[in-house]
């Protein structure tokens, strides 16, 4: 009903491809992909994928899960997790991913927001 009314974007946290609930303590029965084809229909804007597994680790974003959130819900996809520096960002770009939060990376120094401005415009 919300997202009828207002924008809305919705964040899934998974782990190992099932979402992760209860503060990312427990892990449910539900795959990720089911949930967010869910949403697909719901009237919501855009998903907030988050690997947990990944996140805060400057490991790289996990780009297959990703990919089968944005293939499962049709829906604009913002990426979450691992993120570790411009190659992480050309990845998404060239998978039109939506968009993608910098956390660690940007705190750590291994991506400069420079170059990811320049990246994102020299694409479009």
């Amino acid at each position: 009903d919300m997202a009828s009314k207002y924008p809305v974007a919705v964040g899934i946290d998974a782990k190992a491809g099932y979402v992760a609930v209860e503060g990312w303590a427990e892990v449910s029965e539900m795959k990720a992909t089911t949930l967010a084809k869910e949403f697909a229909g719901a009237g919501v804007e855009a998903i907030i994928a988050t690997d947990i597994a990944k996140d805060g680790t400057l490991s790289g974003v996990n780009i297959d899960f990703i990919k089968e959130i944005k293939k499962a819900s049709n829906l604009p996809v913002i990426a979450s997790g691992g993120v570790k520096d411009i190659n992480d960002i050309k990845l998404l770009i060239k998978n039109k991913i939506y968009g993608t939060i910098i956390g660690k990376a940007f705190y750590e120094g291994t991506i400069n927001l420079k170059e990811v401005f320049k990246t994102i415009k020299e694409k479009k």
